[in-house]
């Protein structure tokens, strides 16, 4: 198990951007940088040993601060939107910026995936990760209260990747993180991902308006598009959903927080295999909606469904549903929340 640290370099504001490989043998290697927290690189092998990353990447750190889509970056103080841009907690209304469409999304303008995170990294016989440590201000992007965030990245020797949250704040406040990294199984770059066959552990999933907040209580995925109950290519039934899926499912649950598996996706060409184990209540399914060629990766032109996600979360607009599982952290409460991604080969 190794870690390797070196500078990639430095921001505008003459910030350095340091990036972290870690290791597990033959196995998995992850790449992380501390700007956004950035997950930048996950490389497996596939059935042959061949190696491959496979999550969406940019060329250099400078394509990094251009800006683009989260990929791979940490998104906060709330993943996902808020409608109108506005909540009210403790009979205060707090204004967000609207930063999509009429919405508030993934933290605003200058979210966490804009933060330049302080790390510390950390190895054993085991594992080896890094934790990222990044303070956002009292009255950040319009939230409340100074929030004490951090993200642990780790990798074992059994191909799992880590994903720890914790936060606190020192006054009451909405919390909801993720990583939002864009998979593809069979490479980065390589092409779309509609033959993987994805299986999400959900019966019910949130309908959305045309600005994809929810409307009206959760909905059952039985006789829709949105059925991933049993193992299903993502491109079955895409074209019943517009531009592709933007939805977020709730996970079949046995009890609040708990560590249970959400989703598999499997790549029949390379044999790759992913789950995704969360505490987490939701996962949002993503399909690069959007991409239409002007984003490269690996050198080369992404388009429309060249990856997805599945951000593990709890709901979009929780704040303004009263319904939802709460997403307010009081002062003396700690938010903590696990995602790990486990990586092996079809049988």
């Amino acid at each position: 198990m190794t870690v390797e640290r070196k500078s990639l370099g430095t921001t505008a504001e003459g910030i350095e951007i340091d990036e972290f490989t870690l290791a597990a043998g033959a196995g998995l290697r992850a790449q992380v940088m501390t700007y956004g927290a950035t997950l930048t690189r996950v490389e497996v092998p596939d059935r042959d040993g061949d190696r491959a990353v496979v999550t969406l990447y940019l060329d250099s750190l400078d394509d990094y601060l251009a800006g683009h889509p989260f990929l791979g970056s940490i998104a906060g103080r709330y993943a996902n939107r808020i409608a109108g841009g506005r909540f009210t907690l403790d009979g205060v209304e707090y204004k967000l910026a609207t930063n999509n469409g009429p919405n508030h999304l993934h933290g605003g303008e200058v979210g966490f995936d804009k933060a330049v995170w302080q790390a510390e990294p950390f190895d054993d016989d085991d594992a080896c990760g890094v934790r990222l440590a990044h303070v956002s201000p009292d009255g950040d992007e319009g939230y409340p209260g100074e929030l004490s965030v951090a993200v642990t990245y780790t990798v074992t020797r059994d191909n799992e990747l880590r994903m720890e949250y914790v936060a606190q704040t020192d006054r009451s406040t909405h919390v909801n993180l993720t990583n939002h990294a864009y998979w593809n199984l069979a490479g980065a770059g390589t092409g779309d991902v509609l033959e993987h066959v994805l299986q999400v552990h959900a019966d019910r999933y949130l309908p959305v308006d045309d600005t994809l907040i929810p409307r009206g209580d959760p909905a059952p995925v039985e006789g829709t598009p949105m059925d991933f109950r049993e193992p299903t290519p993502i491109g079955a039934r895409i074209a019943e959903v517009g531009t592709g899926y933007d939805h977020c499912y709730v996970l079949n649950k046995g009890r609040a927080g708990e560590f249970a598996l959400a989703a598999r996706v499997a790549d029949p060409r390379s044999g790759r295999v992913m789950e995704v184990w969360t505490t987490q209540p939701g996962v949002q399914l993503y399909t690069a909606n959007f991409f239409d060629g002007s984003l490269c990766v690996a050198g080369l032109p992404c388009h429309r469904h060249y990856g997805f996600c599945l951000e593990t979360q709890h709901y979009p607009d929780a704040p303004n549903r009263p319904d939802f599982p709460s997403t307010v952290l009081r002062p003396g409460e700690t938010y903590r929340q696990v995602t790990v991604h486990k990586f092996g080969l079809l049988g």
